[in-house]
């Protein structure tokens, strides 16, 4: 299977699991949660599960059941570690996964952004990826302390939507910046002669003299060029405004269709966000487009057919889910929830392919259990489906396993050169 046509599978970590009381599971380690080790051992599962990527979610206030508010709730898992040190700390002891930590944009320079990211792509040895996010939640703006956002937010007053389309403008700024950042050193910058006494040719870092609404950036970067060049970009989107974003600046796009006839919608909008913002004109390649599921997958116990159907004892997903939201809140999402058996998520996926989404995302429940089932029973029925190769891949970037280009020349260079 061409690894420029296969589908392509990631998997969404966050805390104990997308569901508020996963942490209360036998199986979690909520006391794990804040310790390296608990983020190493879940990231080598995935990646011995043969996942492509994964996503780590952060944000800069605690999380909350309401969206652009705090709450008081002690029952479920509030706290995070910082994601892109997350993955930095699980590069070294992984080879092949690559690792997309969340950074939000709103309140974080994008200066900043650029080294976080170029230090994770040498951590990682080409495997890094990051996915923007915004913000406008006032919590947050609060914690930072240099500017303020509505406390009482009315979702249908047109300030709102002006707010939105700003913040989402100044993201793609910002991802501008960081980009530039990449590519203000070229790729042999480094002299490193010591005959000459000469580290560093300076005729090859350059300025980048970014001035925009939002940011004044000279540069260059204070870190050399990434072994990948341009990390990957991606972003989670839900509406026009946020596929507008992506489409002028992101790599990878995940949108969240409750059903076939919202997929094929998303689509069409994407595509035609593209078409909005000339895509083709910047970048290479069209934007690969995500679907992102929340998945319970059956307890087999080691039964081939997929289900829990050959061990009474084993508990199905539908169960195990109705279990859980009876112990506190139910588990609501942006995204559609399955719960079921490998088969009927590997259906969802096989028609989701065939819609033509570039892959999944797939955002585990309790990540101690339905992470070793996507493991250990959704893969393997997707390579049997021929969706997914039998083995690793051999790319050595993510950029290479995603199928996107590789080896772009820093742009710096490329007008030099002309």
């Amino acid at each position: 299977m061409s690894s420029t046509t296969r589908l392509r599978i990631g998997v969404a970590l966050e805390g104990a699991g997308w569901h508020p009381a996963a942490w209360r599971e036998p199986s979690s380690r909520p006391a794990d949660l804040f310790t390296p080790g608990y983020w190493v051992d879940v990231v080598r599962a995935a990646e011995a599960g043969l996942v492509d990527f994964v996503t780590i979610e952060d944000s800069l206030a605690l999380q909350s059941e309401e969206h652009f508010a705090p709450d008081h709730r002690t029952d479920e898992v509030r706290g995070r570690l910082d994601a892109v040190l997350i993955a930095s700390r699980v590069a070294p002891l992984t080879s092949r996964i690559g690792l997309i930590p969340t950074a939000t944009v709103t309140h974080t320079e994008p200066f900043h952004v650029s080294k976080a990211i170029a230090t994770l792509d040498y951590t990682s040895e080409g495997r890094a990826g990051w996915q923007v996010k915004v913000s406008g939640r006032p919590d947050e703006a609060r914690h930072v302390g240099r500017r303020e956002f509505p406390t009482d937010i009315d979702l249908s007053d047109p300030a709102f939507a002006a707010l939105v389309t700003e913040l989402f403008d100044e993201a793609a700024d910002a991802v501008e910046v960081v980009r530039r950042l990449w590519d203000s050193w070229e790729d042999d910058a480094e002299i490193r002669d010591v005959i000459t006494d000469r580290f560093l040719d300076r005729d090859k870092v350059h300025q980048i003299d970014f001035e925009g609404r939002f940011f004044s950036v000279r540069g260059p970067s204070i870190t050399p060029r990434p072994p990948q060049g341009q990390p990957v970009v991606a972003a989670l989107a839900h509406a026009e405004v946020p596929y507008r974003l992506a489409a002028r600046q992101a790599d990878l796009v995940f949108v969240t269709p409750k059903d076939a006839e919202a997929a094929r919608a998303i689509l069409d909008q994407v595509r035609a966000a593209e078409r909005d913002v000339d895509r083709a004109a910047t970048l290479e390649k069209p934007l690969q487009v995500f679907a992102d599921l929340v998945v319970l997958l059956d307890d087999t116990n080691g039964d081939t057919n997929g289900d829990a159907s050959g061990d009474p004892a084993a508990e199905r997903a539908a169960d195990r889910l109705a279990r859980l939201d009876a112990l506190g809140r139910p588990l609501t999402s942006d995204a559609r929830i399955i719960a079921g058996s490998a088969a009927e998520i590997a259906d969802v996926i096989a028609d989701l392919s065939a819609l033509g989404y570039a892959g999944v995302r797939l955002r585990p429940g309790v990540i101690t259990d339905d992470l070793p089932r996507i493991a250990d029973d959704l893969v393997p029925l997707l390579q049997q489906r021929g969706l997914l190769p039998a083995s690793a891949d051999d790319a050595t970037t993510l950029r290479g396993l995603l199928g996107l280009p590789e080896g772009i020349p820093s742009r710096y260079a490329a007008a030099n050169a002309g």
